[in-house]
């Protein structure tokens, strides 16, 4: 663990965090609270770390997981056992606890635009990476690939999509282990920015991520929260802490959701 932010008073935090009763925790899903995997659809939570979010939702932490992922697929993986929050798509779509959900619509030509990003599957796949066709997004993922087929696939998809972002309004974005065609605008720190205007303004907020898409996330909860970068080496970033997986992970969140003295 280690502290990033000098002007924060992170014991403080912690304490305030703890004894309040209630509290507001927003989460990245891979890379924060899963291992990555090759393949995403096996990227599972860290073992109990389901029956901690349960432990921390019923002693008045309200937990908001904020993901690129499709929400309903963040809800099949982490399977808790109570109303889950979710924002999906890089805050393209909103799913709340009772099951109403609001979703980002795309413009008919940013639909072309996705579609027509898809063309290059075959290729990307043939250089051992992996496309992955979201309704808000196309992903190239390249983890687990040898260095030279890494590049080739950057190569190939930046070549492809960078045309396709500038005549169909879209955007692409790097993320760890891929690229990603997507709507300009959309990003986590969108998702933020309504949790903190929804939330009372003495509510001991904090958000966790990993990733270089979490970034727009720890700059939106600066001032107002605690942001917390999660992951095993430590990266230029705006968070105010960082901690390893999964064993400092499981320390702060028992801590700042008053679990533990």
């Amino acid at each position: 663990m280690q502290q990033l932010t000098a002007s924060v008073d992170l014991e403080r935090r912690m304490q305030v965090a703890a004894n309040a009763p209630q509290r507001l925790l927003m989460l990245d899903y891979d890379g924060t609270l899963a291992p990555f995997q090759v393949d995403p659809a096996l990227a599972l939570p860290y073992p109990g770390l389901t029956d901690l979010l349960e432990r921390l939702a019923g002693q008045g932490t309200r937990i908001v997981v904020v993901t690129g992922r499709p929400a309903d697929q963040c809800e099949r993986l982490l399977a808790v056992r109570f109303p889950l929050e979710i924002w999906g798509c890089h805050g393209g779509e909103r799913r709340l606890p009772d099951g109403s959900a609001w979703r980002h619509e795309l413009s008919a030509l940013q639909a072309v635009g996705l579609l027509r990003a898809t063309a290059i599957k075959q290729a990307v796949q043939a250089l051992g990476g992996r496309l992955e066709i979201k309704r808000l997004a196309v992903a190239a993922h390249h983890r687990g690939c040898p260095a030279q087929a890494v590049h080739a696939i950057r190569a190939l998809v930046r070549g492809d999509w960078q045309a396709l972002a500038r005549q169909f309004d879209l955007s692409v974005v790097e993320f760890d282990g891929g690229l990603e065609l997507r709507l300009p605008g959309l990003g986590k720190a969108h998702a933020v920015e309504v949790m903190l205007a929804e939330a009372p303004t003495a509510l001991p907020i904090a958000f966790l991520g990993d990733d270089e898409t979490d970034e727009d996330g720890f700059r939106a909860v600066r001032g107002r929260g605690l942001g917390v970068l999660v992951r095993p080496e430590l990266r230029p970033t705006a968070a105010d802490l960082w901690i390893q997986p999964p064993e400092e992970l499981f320390w702060f969140l028992e801590r700042w959701g008053g679990l533990t003295g």
